[in-house]
């Protein structure tokens, strides 16, 4: 844990506040760096490797064993400081925190206290307090009693993971709801991940989330005692944590309890909350320099070299897709917060061969009749749908060689077993109906069939049309044209 900037009171006035409560919410992010080695030694990093294969003197604290500091991770450090906006600092200094780890065997976590290597700046509308660099711990395993060790209850340590380069990332308290929380964090994990500094990868570890929560009368500028959710792994787990802290701090302070400044836990299973231990302050680590550790001298150099290694970033992005593409504001975000997604359009826009034909239209296909048909989370390019083939589809429906239902079905085929919209198109017969007297007759048939919705539309309910419309749909397999359609239902009706 570091200093959040999600600064409290000592405690919640008994009876509580009068009124409304709002949350206030701080997120205090973990990201593993994507380097070769450990932050302060030479070993190799790895995930999943044989426990206690990935060690050496320096990370499990060997008398005599010196660190030094991981340059890769410095880099990346400062990648992440330029992407955020953030004051880089020309002399940053590590920190032994001085507080009792079970999972490091020296004893203390190397950190970064008051000199940390980035300082302010914001991402979207929250703002970060800093950006620092420490080392992981090693990963704890409790054995219970259905697993005993020995015959009794045990605890035992990996320490393939400790010393793994962490940057923290610690925001300001500007958010205000469990849904935002997620949304940013989303925003933030996929700016990581264009980087090329961390895979991101909640699964297995490489982004963990604290949240610090408070809750204030609505409209008051003074921050309530605030509590800390660890380790969060997973967006949904995160939104539903939040949730329940605010819940029960609501409860407590609406009850006319005192709200404790303590580290809590959250059970995904149970959805339960417990407390971990009491909340620590700056003064509990008892933080001093490093003397085994130079301090790190920022020069111009390392900064060019952050910024060569710069790629676009999701904000950036999601500005160009609306200015330049043209997209709606909500399209362009989807597009560029989904790193994956964005790229997939862009190569269907590439492809497309009118490049007069309306960007919006693609970018709904994409987001919507495709993303709907594809797992959760499935990146498009690895799907059967090539890019250059969605493009042709949504051309064959903007130029009414298929309407829309069909497209649909086209891309149903498309999603199961790939292949050319136009060759489909002609294997099923989907290519759409003129308005003549084949679909007249149609339309004719279906006001015979639907009779009292008939009468209702004539009388001014537009809505009972829809009996009608269905039955147009399935007599043609949805090659009608859904406009062409209403026109002749309305001239048939005399309306």
């Amino acid at each position: 844990m570091s200093d959040t900037a999600n600064a409290s009171s000592t405690e919640t006035p008994a009876g509580g506040p009068p009124g409304a409560l709002e949350a206030v919410i701080g997120l205090e992010i973990h990201v593993q760096l994507a380097t070769r080695t450990k932050m302060f030694c030479g070993c190799e990093l790895s995930f999943g490797e044989p426990p206690n294969t990935r060690t050496c003197p320096v990370c499990l604290g060997l008398p005599g064993s010196l660190p030094v500091a991981n340059a890769r991770a410095v880099h990346f450090g400062l990648m992440i400081g330029l992407a955020l906006g953030s004051e880089l600092a020309p002399r940053s200094i590590f920190h032994r925190k001085n507080y009792f780890y079970p999972d490091l065997p020296k004893g203390y976590q190397i950190s970064q206290y008051d000199e940390p290597l980035c300082l302010g700046g914001s991402l979207g509308e929250v703002r970060i307090h800093r950006v620092h660099l420490e080392e992981d711990a090693a990963k704890l395993i409790h054995v219970g009693a259905s697993g005993r060790i020995h015959g009794s209850d045990a605890s035992i340590v990996d320490f393939n993971r400790g010393g793994t380069p962490l940057a923290e990332i610690v925001t300001e308290p500007d958010l205000r709801t469990p849904e935002q929380a997620s949304e940013w964090l989303r925003l933030l994990r996929t700016t990581l991940r264009q980087l090329g500094v961390s895979d991101v990868n909640m699964e297995e570890g490489s982004l963990r989330c604290d949240a610090n929560i408070s809750l204030r009368p609505a409209g008051a500028s003074e921050l309530g005692v605030k509590t800390e959710l660890k380790n969060m792994n997973s967006f949904r787990f995160i939104e539903r944590g939040i949730r329940a802290e605010i819940a029960r701090q609501e409860k407590l302070i609406l009850g006319g309890g005192t709200v404790v400044q303590e580290t809590l836990h959250f059970d995904p299973g149970s959805g339960a909350i417990t407390s971990l231990r009491s909340k620590e302050e700056a003064h509990d680590y008892r933080y001093f320099p490093e003397p085994d550790l130079l301090p790190v001298r920022i020069e111009q150099a390392m900064i060019d070299a952050a910024s060569a290694d710069m790629t676009e970033l999701p904000a950036a992005r999601a500005e160009r897709l609306r200015v330049e593409v043209g997209l709606s504001a909500e399209s362009a975000r989807l597009l560029a917060f989904r790193g994956e997604l964005g790229d997939y359009f862009e190569a269907a826009l590439a492809a497309t061969a009118d490049p007069a034909a309306p960007a919006q239209v693609l970018a709904n296909w994409v987001t919507g009749e495709l993303v709907s048909r594809l797992g959760e989370g499935e990146d498009p390019a690895s799907s059967r749908v090539r890019p250059e083939a969605i493009s042709a589809l949504v051309g064959l429906v903007a130029e009414k060689h298929v309407s829309v239902g069909a497209g649909r079905q086209v891309l149903d085929r498309l999603v199961a077993d790939g292949g050319d919209p136009e060759a489909i198109v002609a294997a099923e017969g989907l290519a759409a109906m003129d308005g003549g007297d084949e679909l007249a007759g149609i339309v004719a048939a279906a006001l015979e069939a639907n009779a009292d919705a008939a009468t209702r539309v004539r009388e001014g309910n537009p809505k009972a049309v829809g009996p009608i419309v269905g039955y147009v749909m399935r007599e043609t397999k949805g090659r009608a044209d859904g406009t062409e359609v209403s026109r002749l239902i309305h001239e048939q009706l005399g309306i």
